[in-house]
C-alpha cells in the first residue's frame, strides 16, 4: 500500500515548506532500503526519511530517529560527500507521478554553488533513490544494468531519463472534455480502470473513491453508463482534483476492523468507498505515513533478515540430518541379521562352490521351526570372504548405535539451540540486540566472519515490566540476555519462568522470596509465551520454579540450562492486554544490584 500521485500533491507542500531552506547536517541509512536526512532548520531540526521499500515506498518526516549500524554503506557516505552542509532549494513533484526531486545547493571549488537532484522515485518494486548533478546520474540506491531492464538502466555516469510516462491526461491542468472523452473511449472497460488509464495521478485507492463519489460500483462496464452517470463521474473528479489541491489537507489511514494492523487504504484526503473500515485521522501527510510505516512493520534493522534465512536454512539441514541419522539408527538396530548370516554361511559354507551363485537359500541355523533365510552374496568373493564381510558389517553396526545416538542427541540439541536464536531475533529490536545474536553466531561457528567493531550506542538491556504486586518482571532478549538474567542479575530466591521444551525468553520475577499472588503468575507466564516460538498459540505450558533449582551446566551452549521443583501453568496470552505493556517496556533500564 503506498501514495498514489494525487496525495503525493500535498505530501510534497508539507515537505517543501518544512525544509525548503534547511541545512543537511547529516545523513544516515540505517538499513538497505532506507535514508534519513537531519535538516536544521532556524530553532528547529527536521528528520526526512525516505523509504523505498516496496510494500510502503514513502518519504515523509519522522519523529525520532533511527538506530545506525556503525559502518555506514557506501550508499550513504556517497551522499555524506555529495549533500551535507548542503542547503535544500525546494522540494517538488514530476507533475502528478509518484516522483519527487530535491534540489540541494552546495558550495563547490571556487566558491561556485552547484544544484544537485536527489530524484526519489516511490513506484512500488521499482523505487529508488537515485543523485543527479547536471543530467548525469553520481550514485543511486538500487542500480540497474542492461540485464536486469531492457528499457532504462540507472547507472552512475548514466545519463538520468524519467521513467517511461504513460499517455495519460493532467486532472489538475487538462480539459475535462478531453478526459471524459478518454474515460468513454473503451466501452468494455471498468469504470475504475477507465480512470487509471485516463488520468494522471490516479491509484486504485482515488479511482475507487471516484467511483463511491459518482454513486457507481467501480467493475461498472463504459457501455452500461448513462449521461447521468458521466455527469456524476464529472462532479467526482471535480472533487478529487479539489481534495488534492486543498490548502489543508485531511490524511487519513483506513484500517481492517478485524485486523487494526493491516492498512486497507491511505489518503492524504478523506477516503468513504470503504464504510465497513476503521478510519485513523492525522494532522499531517507524515504522521499518517509515519504510522503506516510503523503498521507495516517497514523498519527492518540492519542483517535480522539475513540472520533469520541463516537460522532457517542451518535448522533445515539439522533436520534433513536428523532424517537420516534415523534412518541409520534404524538400519544399525538391524545389526544382527549380520551375524546370523556369518554364521549360517560358516555353517554351510562346504556345500556350495565360490563365485557361482548371486544368493544362496538354506535352513537357519537359529530357526526352530526349521525357517529357511536367504543370504545375498559377492560372486567377486569367495564364500569365506563374504562370510567375513557379513562379521564386519555386524561388528560395525554394533560400534554405529552408541555414536549414532549421540550423534542424534547432538544434533537435536543443535535444532533447539537455533530455535532459541530464532526466538531471540524475533524479541530483537535494538542494533545491539543484532550485534549480541551476530556475536553468537559466529561463536557458534555458524556464521564465518569477523566480529565486527563495537558500536557506539547503549548496551542492550532486557524487557522490564511492573507486576500487579509492583514487584519487577525482567525478560531476556536473546541467549546471552537470558544467561545474564537467570545466573548473575536473579537473587535465589526469586522465581524463573519458560515455556515448556519450547525456545523462548527467560522471565525472571522478582519477589525475593515472597508468597506468589495469582495475578504476577498469570502475568510472568503470558510474557513467558508470548516471548517464544509459541507466540500465537494457545494453552501453552509455562514451567516455573525458583532460581535455587536452576543450573547452568559448565561448558552448555548460550540460554541452557536444567531446572528441577517445577510446576507448570498452561496460558493463553492476551496479545492486546499485553500491547501496551510491551510497547511501555521499551524504556532504558538498568539493573539494581
Amino acid at each position: 500500500m503506498s501514495l498514489d500521485g494525487f496525495s503525493m500533491r500535498p505530501l510534497v507542500r508539507e515537505l517543501n515548506a518544512a525544509l525548503a531552506g534547511g541545512r543537511i547536517d547529516k545523513i544516515t541509512q540505517p538499513n538497505k532500503q532506507q535514508v534519513i536526512f537531519s535538516v536544521r532548520q532556524p530553532g528547529q531540526n527536521f528528520l526526512l526519511q525516505v523509504s523505498i521499500n516496496s510494500q510502503n515506498p514513502s518519504a515523509h518526516l519522522l519523529g525520532k530517529n533511527r538506530e545506525n549500524p556503525p559502518e555506514p554503506p557506501v550508499f550513504c557516505m556517497v551522499l555524506r560527500k555529495q549533500l551535507e552542509t548542503g542547503r535544500i532549494a525546494s522540494i517538488r513533484q514530476h507533475g502528478l507521478d509518484r516522483l519527487l526531486l530535491m534540489d540541494v545547493d552546495s558550495l563547490a571549488a571556487g566558491g561556485r554553488i552547484v544544484t544537485k537532484t536527489l530524484v526519489i522515485e516511490l513506484m512500488g518494486k521499482y523505487s529508488n533513490i537515485i543523485l543527479v548533478q547536471d543530467g548525469i546520474i553520481l550514485d543511486a540506491l538500487r542500480k540497474i544494468g542492461a540485464n536486469n531492464s531492457r528499457v532504462r538502466t540507472v547507472l552512475p555516469g548514466d545519463t538520468y531519463e524519467l521513467p517511461p510516462q504513460q499517455a495519460k491526461l493532467d486532472l489538475l491542468e487538462g480539459d475535462r472534455d478531453a478526459i471524459m472523452a478518454r474515460i468513454q473511449s473503451d466501452p468494455e472497460q471498468r469504470l475504475d480502470k477507465a480512470i487509471l488509464s485516463a488520468c494522471m495521478g490516479f491509484g486504485p485507492v482515488s479511482a475507487k473513491e471516484a467511483c463511491f463519489g459518482a454513486g457507481l460500483a467501480p467493475s461498472t462496464r463504459i457501455r452500461d453508463l448513462e449521461d447521468v452517470d458521466f455527469a456524476a463521474v464529472r462532479q467526482a473528479l471535480d472533487e478529487i482534483a479539489a481534495a488534492a489541491s486543498a490548502k489543508h489537507p485531511e490524511p487519513v489511514l483506513l484500517l481492517d476492523q478485524a485486523q487494526n494492523s493491516k492498512v486497507l487504504a491511505m489518503s492524504a484526503f478523506p477516503l468513504h468507498y470503504l464504510p465497513q473500515a476503521v478510519t485513523l485521522p492525522f494532522p499531517t501527510v507524515s504522521a499518517m505515513l509515519e504510522k503506516a510505516d510503523a503498521l507495516a512493520g517497514a523498519y527492518v534493522l540492519p542483517d535480522k533478515d539475513r540472520f533469520k534465512k541463516l537460522v532457517k536454512n542451518e535448522k533445515n539441514r539439522a533436520t534433513n540430518k536428523l532424517q537420516k541419522l534415523d534412518e541409520e539408527i534404524e538400519a544399525a538396530e538391524n545389526a544382527e541379521i549380520w551375524k546370523i548370516r556369518g554364521d549360517n554361511l560358516m555353517t554351510y559354507q562346504y556345500q556350495f562352490e565360490d563365485r557361482k551363485d548371486k544368493e544362496i537359500t538354506v535352513p537357519n541355523i537359529y530357526s526352530e521351526t526349521g525357517e529357511t533365510i536367504t543370504i545375498p552374496l559377492d560372486q567377486r568373493w569367495t564364500l569365506v570372504d563374504n562370510m567375513q564381510a557379513c562379521y564386519k558389517k555386524y561388528d560395525k553396526l554394533k560400534r554405529a548405535q552408541q555414536l549414532l545416538r549421540e550423534q542424534r542427541e547432538e544434533c537435536e540439541a543443535n535444532i533447539a539451540y537455533l530455535e532459541s536464536i530464532e526466538a531471540s531475533l524475533l524479541a530483537s529490536s535494538s542494533l545491539a540486540e543484532i550485534s549480541e545474536i551476530h556475536n553468537e553466531l559466529i561463536a557458534g561457528g555458524y556464521l564465518h566472519e569477523r566480529p565486527r567493531r563495537k558500536n557506539n550506542d547503549k548496551p542492550s538491556k532486557p524487557f522490564r515490566f511492573t507486576a500487579p504486586s509492583g514487584a519487577e518482571i525482567l525478560v531476556g532478549k536473546n541467549n546471552y540476555q537470558n544467561d545474564k538474567l537467570t545466573t548473575k542479575v536473579a537473587s535465589y530466591n526469586d522465581t524463573w519462568f519458560h515455556t515448556q521444551k519450547i525456545p523462548g525468553s527467560h522471565v525472571i520475577l522478582r519477589n525475593g522470596g515472597a508468597p506468589l499472588t495469582d495475578e504476577d503468575v498469570d502475568l510472568a507466564a503470558s510474557l513467558a509465551a508470548h516471548f517464544s516460538q509459541a507466540q500465537s498459540g494457545s494453552n501453552t505450558p509455562v514451567d516455573y520454579t525458583e532460581i535455587r533449582y536452576v543450573k547452568k551446566p559448565s561448558g552448555s551452549k548460550p540460554g541452557f540450562v536444567i531446572f528441577t521443583n517445577q510446576k507448570t501453568l498452561y496460558v493463553t496470552p492476551d496479545e492486546k492486554e499485553l500491547a501496551p505493556l510491551i510497547a511501555a517496556a521499551q524504556e532504558p533500564w538498568t539493573a539494581k544490584n
